[in-house]
């Protein structure tokens, strides 16, 4: 008998994407989409859910329409309550929220700490905590930062915070296998809405990003959604406790 490999799909999964309206997580919703999943995208922004439900609407997926704020637990336990009964059990939890506060490690001030902490890193451990009670079986893919593994200036607490999702990943992979699989992506430079316009072709950043990426350009959102859906998919079944790099092979000495 000739045994089938498994497919890199997650048609008919049910998927919640947090921080799923815009940038990475908004990619990672509508190809989840797009592959046949049903997918609750949320955010803090109501009028950011309700757009991008219609979007996912519009290519076929069964959604609903609930905000969250990844520092509120009881927020959390409400999207999970939402989403399971608008699409069922669900089997796929992506952690896409983020914050970025930009200042040195003499200039931060707590609270500006205490923010990125609490939404980059709390946060998915918030969602990894109820979501994880709740699962069944099925996949959690964290979206950690290749600032995880590299020095940044004035950015002290999204460093600290990436380089936490990374070490929660593995230690929610132990906790929660064998049933739910947890699994982290680095990406590198990746052109969204919270990149403002430093990564815009011609400006001097993009210049040097460039310069120290092999593939000589940096990643749209898409191009990290891919290595969402192979994560959740069958085809990832005995990957768990990674941390998958996807940065065009950036040199980290180059900027």
């Amino acid at each position: 008998m000739v045994e089938t490999s498994p497919t890199v799909t997650v048609s008919d999964s049910a998927a919640v994407v947090i921080g799923g309206t815009s940038g990475i997580g908004r990619a990672i919703a509508l190809a989840f989409a797009d592959d046949g999943a049903d997918v609750v995208a949320t955010s803090r922004s109501a009028d950011a859910v309700e757009e991008t439900a219609e979007e996912l609407r519009d290519r076929g997926a069964k959604t609903a329409e609930v905000t969250c704020d990844v520092r509120d637990n009881e927020s959390i336990e409400n999207l999970y309550e939402v989403a399971s009964d608008a699409i069922g059990d669900i089997d796929i939890l992506v952690n896409s929220a983020g914050s970025v506060a930009r200042a040195s490690v003499s200039e931060m001030s707590d609270d500006q700490w205490n923010q990125d902490i609490d939404v980059n890193l709390t946060g998915v451990f918030r969602a990894c905590r109820v979501f994880g009670r709740e699962m069944e079986s099925g996949s959690i893919v964290n979206i950690s930062s290749m600032s995880a593994r590299q020095a940044r200036e004035e950015r002290p607490a999204y460093c600290a915070a990436k380089s936490g999702v990374n070490g929660l990943t593995r230690a929610a992979s132990a906790d929660l296998a064998p049933d739910v699989r947890v699994n982290a992506i680095e990406p590198g430079f990746v052109k969204t809405p919270l990149a403002g316009d430093g990564f815009n072709e011609g400006t001097e950043l993009r210049e040097k990003i460039d310069e120290g990426t092999p593939m000589e350009r940096v990643a749209t959102p898409d191009e990290i959604a891919g290595a969402a859906v192979y994560l959740a998919s069958d085809a990832a079944s005995f990957t768990t406790g990674a941390v998958i790099t996807v940065d065009g092979g950036y040199n980290d000495n180059a900027l």
